[in-house]
């Protein structure tokens, strides 16, 4: 399976205290980690603990949300030359196939599909796949994101850490929800849905709700053990890309 292919080189920084514990490897700055899908993992530290660091404040009004605030979809903003949408059909898709060249993914099949766990056929013109943002832009929007420039924003709707390859029937049930209003039907993998959406939320420090973070802890603290997903791009988009 593909879904953990990919990635950027991590930023690493030894940082040595004056003790007798000597040195500890910190995986730091935008798009720190060894891999850019949701399933890559960093040593700073248990999605858990990331979990119960996050901000508590309400939600605000979703009052100026427009998808168009987060910029055209699926831009180029690791400048690969595909758009965003095939590098993560790419990365999350089995026996891939492309139409003229490497980029434009035609068909593919998503073996046991995270939300769902059955196995979904892609096929490029009437597609039964989707890529979700995990932590939804609507969710964003009123959880922070509002307050941002647009670079920032087009760098979230963009992040191959925020996104993933799923059956569209089961992810068009999640609306914008949060972990508070909705998790994947497939219970298996819920631990790592959290941790993915926990990762986003401290990376672009966006805040919780209270409801969102208990159900977030809750759902983590039956795998204490999961580790926090890192990577993903720069948590500003080049200067070419605008926003509505």
């Amino acid at each position: 399976m593909r879904r953990l292919r990919g990635g950027t080189a991590a930023a690493v920084v030894l940082m040595c205290a004056v003790t007798v514990s000597g040195c500890a490897e910190q995986v730091t700055g935008a798009g720190a980690g060894t891999g850019s899908g949701p399933g890559a993992t960093a040593g700073g530290g248990a999605a858990l603990a990331a979990a119960r660091s996050l901000p508590v404040k309400g939600r605000a009004p979703k009052t100026g949300y427009d998808r168009e605030k987060f910029g055209t979809a699926w831009a180029d903003t690791d400048s690969n030359a595909c758009d965003t949408r095939d590098d993560i059909l790419k990365r999350d898709l089995d026996q891939v196939r492309f139409t003229g060249g490497h980029c434009k993914v035609s068909y593919g099949v998503l073996e046991s599909d995270p939300y769902s766990g059955k196995d979904v056929t892609y096929r490029r013109g009437s597609s039964k796949v989707d890529i979700d943002h995990m932590v939804a832009l609507s969710d964003a929007w009123q959880k922070g994101a509002k307050y941002w420039d647009a670079g920032k924003r087009i760098a979230l709707a963009n992040d191959p850490l925020n996104l993933l390859a799923v059956d569209a029937s089961t992810n068009r049930s999640k609306g914008d929800g949060d972990t508070a209003t909705w998790l994947p039907p497939n219970k298996a993998y819920r631990c790592t849905y959290v941790a993915a959406q926990v990762a986003v939320k401290k990376k672009y420090e966006l805040w919780v709700s209270a409801a969102e973070k208990a159900a977030m802890e809750k759902v983590l603290t039956a795998c204490p053990g999961q580790r926090l997903p890192s990577g993903g791009n720069p948590t500003k988009a080049p200067g070419r890309f605008h926003a509505g």
